[in-house]
């Protein structure tokens, strides 16, 4: 007998083009986070790290590295989308990031599905389109990001 994996996600079937999942999970952002993520990924942006330089900027602070942003959206959503549904994460058609992130703030996230179609190669699967965003506590948008993924179709009963 096969063996079903358990998941969270939702299958291809089950992601309709218009749908608004909000995400449970939210994180508050902590400055471990940003000097991890920056150093591990030798970025040496002194507004990231630089307290006294920072201030010395438009932001009065560091900002919190833009890459950890798009990372922490995309993992928040995982749960209740692709987790254990999805086979590849395709690529991000586009990713912005309209106002900052600095330590302190709290991260809530949504994502709208903005297009699903049957895979041309894979009758078992489907590619979907979602729109993640990411909010800080005040309700500004922190981060857009439009990513495609491969997804699983409900299986045969």
């Amino acid at each position: 007998m096969p063996r079903s994996l358990p998941h969270h996600g939702r299958f291809f079937e089950d992601l309709p083009v218009g749908e608004v999942v909000v995400h449970a999970l939210t994180r508050t952002v902590t400055e471990t986070d940003n000097v991890l993520m920056t150093t591990l990924t030798l970025n040496p942006a002194r507004l990231h790290l630089d307290h006294e330089d920072a201030a010395g900027t438009e932001f009065g602070r560091p900002l919190v590295n833009s890459m950890f942003t798009l990372a922490l959206l995309v993992g928040m959503s995982v749960l209740e989308t692709t987790h254990g549904t999805t086979i590849a994460n395709l690529g991000f058609e586009e990713v912005g990031f309209p106002a900052p992130v600095f330590c302190g703030d709290t991260i809530h996230a949504e994502s709208e599905v903005v297009a699903a179609r049957a895979s041309g190669s894979r009758p078992d699967a489907g590619i979907v389109t979602f729109e993640h965003r990411a909010y800080n506590q005040d309700d500004v948008l922190v981060c857009r990001a439009r990513r495609n993924a491969l997804m699983r179709r409900r299986p045969a009963e």
